[in-house]
């Protein structure tokens, strides 16, 4: 990761993943209300510029968790398009449609999920998928929280080929993570600074 100076720290190349996410979370915690709010909103403002999002109709987005950023105004605003939230069961992440009328409830892990009931929407059904992350790397590897609810889901063939774009802030956005043989790569990763193509990591895409 990068220092106060933006050299990039390599030092955690040698942690595991789950001391990884702890450091990580403690760093992204940390980050002031006033400056995750407009990092949020810069975020926002790039996907929103982004011609495969403005193409989408259909898109699975999260509820903010333990500092992500906050995407909640593209579902609050952009009602043209239809938004699946996720829930989980078991091991498994269920999508429903979801609009700012309809309530929400708290899942086992605390996080903020649509009502059952809700109409469930299948992955032939989407078109774009905002994948939150604590951190993602150069040749587009996520570290998650570790649960696998996304591992689980890209590995089924309705999901494998939806174009995927993982949400960080730009200092979560890494040289190298550690990785498995069944992670899969995202397509875009999105931060307050811009959208990176992967392998293209320190240039934006033009939005």
């Amino acid at each position: 990761m990068r220092n106060k100076e933006g050299i990039v720290n390599t030092d955690f190349l040698h942690q595991n993943k789950s001391e990884l996410r702890q450091e990580l979370l403690r760093k992204r915690c940390s980050i002031s209300l006033e400056n995750w709010q407009a990092k949020s909103e810069e975020i926002t403002q790039n996907l929103e510029s982004f011609n495969l999002f403005r193409k989408a109709q259909t898109i699975c987005s999260y509820f903010s968790f333990r500092g992500e950023p906050d995407l909640s105004r593209l579902s609050n605003h952009n009602l043209t398009k239809k938004w699946a939230f996720p829930r989980c069961e078991n091991k498994d992440l269920i999508w429903h449609s979801w609009t700012p009328k309809d309530e929400l409830k708290k899942g086992k892990y605390g996080i903020k999920e649509p009502d059952f009931n809700l109409p469930q929407i299948t992955g032939q059904e989407i078109d774009l998928i905002l994948v939150p992350a604590l951190a993602c790397d150069y040749s587009g590897y996520r570290l998650g929280y570790g649960a696998g609810y996304y591992d689980i889901m890209f590995s089924k063939k309705d999901w494998q080929n939806i174009p995927t774009i993982g949400i960080i802030f730009e200092s979560f956005y890494l040289a190298q993570l550690p990785s498995d043989s069944w992670d899969r790569k995202l397509d875009y990763i999105c931060t307050e600074k811009g959208i990176y193509t992967i392998n293209q990591a320190q240039t934006s895409i033009n939005t």
